[in-house]
C-alpha cells in the first residue's frame, strides 16, 4: 500500500525512520481498471483500501505496530463499507492562505498550510473541513500533488481512536473532488508511541458521527 509514513523523533520533522515519507502516502481519488478503463466502485475501492492497509500493518518493515501488537495480529477492524459517506465536495481553494505550525502529538511541528476548504453534504446535512498542504512535500515531484485531510468527530474516543483519523486526498484539475470517508484511518501515534503525529486543528471537527472508515485500535 502506497501510504506516507509519520514522522519519528529519530530523525528530523517531515522524515520517517523507514522510507523518508511523511504521514502515509496518497492514495488514488479515483481508480481506473487497467483491463477495461472503467473506475472501480466505490465499494470496491474501499475494499482494495481495507486490503492494502492490512498488507501494510502485517507486514514487519512497514507496519507502525509495536513488536508486542506486532504478534498475533489478524487486521484493523473496520465499520461496514457505507457508500453514503462516499461524496463530491466543492473545492475552496484559497491561494492567499499563510503557512503555519501545525501541533504534533510529540511537541513538534509540521508546516502547513491550508490549501482550501472542502464543502460537501452527508446525509442531508451541509459541512466543511480545511484540506492542508505540507510546505515541503509539495516540493517534491513525488508528492507535489498531496492533500492532507484531518478531522475529528462524534466516534472519537468511542468507536474511533480518540486524537480523530486522517484521508489522504489529491490535488484535483477543477473545483470539486472526491471525498470517501470509507479510507478514513488512524494516524500512526495510535498504534505506536514513538510517531509524532499531527493533532486535527479544532476547525475540523465534525459535529457528526462518521461511521465509517478504521475503528479504534484493540489490543
Amino acid at each position: 500500500m502506497k501510504k506516507l509514513k509519520l514522522l519519528i523523533l529519530c530523525l528530523p520533522l517531515l522524515i520517517a525512520c523507514n522510507d523518508g515519507k511523511k504521514y502515509h502516502n496518497a492514495n488514488e481519488v479515483e481508480v481506473v481498471s487497467e483491463a477495461k478503463s472503467i473506475p472501480e466502485s466505490k465499494v470496491a475501492t474501499a475494499k482494495r483500501f481495507q486490503q492494502e492497509i492490512n498488507e501494510e500493518y502485517n507486514h514487519p518493515e512497514k507496519t507502525p505496530l509495536t513488536k508486542e501488537d506486532f504478534l498475533g495480529f489478524e487486521g484493523l477492524d473496520f465499520f461496514p463499507i457505507d457508500t453514503s459517506f462516499s461524496v463530491i465536495a466543492k473545492l475552496e481553494r484559497t491561494p492567499d492562505a499563510q503557512p503555519f505550525l501545525m501541533p504534533t502529538t510529540t511537541g513538534d511541528n509540521s508546516q502547513e498550510k491550508v490549501y482550501g476548504i472542502l464543502h460537501f453534504s452527508l446525509h442531508g446535512k451541509d459541512f466543511q473541513l480545511n484540506v492542508y498542504q505540507n510546505q515541503q512535500l509539495k516540493n517534491t515531484e513525488e508528492y507535489r500533488n498531496y492533500l492532507f485531510l484531518p478531522f475529528s468527530d462524534k466516534t472519537n474516543g468511542n468507536e474511533t481512536y480518540a486524537g480523530g483519523r486522517y484521508i489522504d486526498l489529491s490535488i484535483p484539475e477543477g473545483d470539486s473532488l472526491a471525498l470517501d470517508f470509507n479510507k478514513a484511518y488512524n494516524p500512526y501515534c495510535a498504534y505506536n508511541e514513538k510517531f509524532s503525529c499531527p493533532i486535527v486543528p479544532k476547525e475540523n471537527n465534525l459535529d457528526y458521527p462518521i461511521t465509517v472508515g478504521v475503528k479504534k485500535f484493540t489490543k
